[in-house]
């Protein structure tokens, strides 16, 4: 693979940073410009269960997702980077075949009938990667700063003129890919969730019976993240305090200890939903990778289709299905 070249990221969520590092380990010389950073990113707002959700299509995001398993379990061994291996359980109301990803995780069983919650009566078991995104994001941008990765924070509104000084861009702009190189598929996803305090719990439990209002508990290290929504085309990013008390109330049912929980933090995050992942070189300027529209799965996706990324900067062929434009 071609060495050297100034490749030039553009956003600073997961999939930016996670890309800007895979880049630099290849041997390029990388720096990021992004228009919001930090808590500022729906990244920060995320769940960041290791989990396809609202991702297409199957067989790409089934590769994508394997990878991000391995790449996050390898970091869940250093303790600074905010990863943990966690079980959990997806409880169905109705008898639910095996998810089409299922070989993406090397973890899966069936819930126990006697183990089952009143009301379910289906049910998966699997160990994932819960990453503690605040805690994500600081340790990728410090491992970046150490390696010689600068951060810009500024607006991107015209790739073209971003170009100067670089021999490659990758845009990882997610829904302000929209505006950015007008994608009219990209749609925003609301997404609403509530951090509690930690109160011992070990175990996630989610519950998609309603795709609107899936219901999930995620413990973390200090938090709890609870939630949720998954309203298509709301862009309102404001907290809605009626939908926190319905969150609250749905994943109480779930997990009755919830209820006694304090309340730390409300977030609001616009996932960029679209009908595939792009993941692609330009049709009009090979200089020019794409890489957004990752829905609901980010944190899962990210450093799998950062590989891809690196490979297509290179100009080496993907493995399997990996360009999903």
């Amino acid at each position: 693979m071609m060495v050297g070249m100034r490749v030039r990221v553009i956003g600073a969520g997961i999939v930016g940073l996670a890309t800007a590092l895979r880049l630099r380990e290849a041997g390029h010389a990388v720096d990021v410009v992004a228009a919001e950073v930090g808590e500022q990113t729906t990244s920060a707002a995320a769940a960041a269960i290791w989990y396809p959700y609202r991702a297409l299509p199957e067989d790409a995001v089934t590769r994508w997702a394997a990878l991000g398993y391995h790449a996050l379990e390898a970091l869940s061994a250093d303790p600074g980077a905010g990863v943990d291996l966690r079980a959990g359980r997806q409880l169905c109301r109705a008898e639910t075949p095996d998810p089409w990803w299922v070989d993406a995780v090397p973890r899966f069983g069936r819930v126990r009938p006697a183990d089952l919650a009143p009301g379910y009566v289906d049910g998966f078991e699997l160990t994932v990667p819960v990453v503690d995104m605040p805690v994500h994001l600081r340790w990728l941008v410090d491992q970046l700063a150490t390696m010689g990765v600068s951060i810009r924070q500024d607006r991107v509104d015209d790739l073209a003129a971003t170009q100067d000084g670089v021999d490659a861009l990758v845009n990882c702009t997610g829904l302000g890919a929209r505006e950015l190189v007008g994608d009219t598929e990209l749609l925003a996803v609301r997404g609403q969730v509530v951090l509690v305090e930690q109160f011992g719990l070990q175990r996630w439990t989610l519950d998609e019976t309603d795709p609107l209002d899936p219901t999930y508990v995620v413990p973390r290290r200090d938090t709890v993240v609870v939630g949720g929504t998954a309203v298509d085309g709301d862009e309102d990013r404001a907290v809605r305090p009626d939908v926190a008390d319905a969150i609250l109330r749905r994943a109480s049912e779930l997990v009755p200890e919830l209820a006694r929980a304090r309340v730390l933090a409300h977030r609001v995050g616009l996932r960029p939903g679209r009908s595939t992942v792009r993941l692609e070189v330009d049709a009009n300027d090979a200089r020019i990778v794409h890489c957004y529209g990752h829905g609901g799965a980010g944190v899962t996706l990210a450093y799998g289709c950062a590989e891809d990324v690196v490979r297509l900067v290179g100009r080496r062929p993907l493995v399997g299905n990996g360009e999903a434009g």
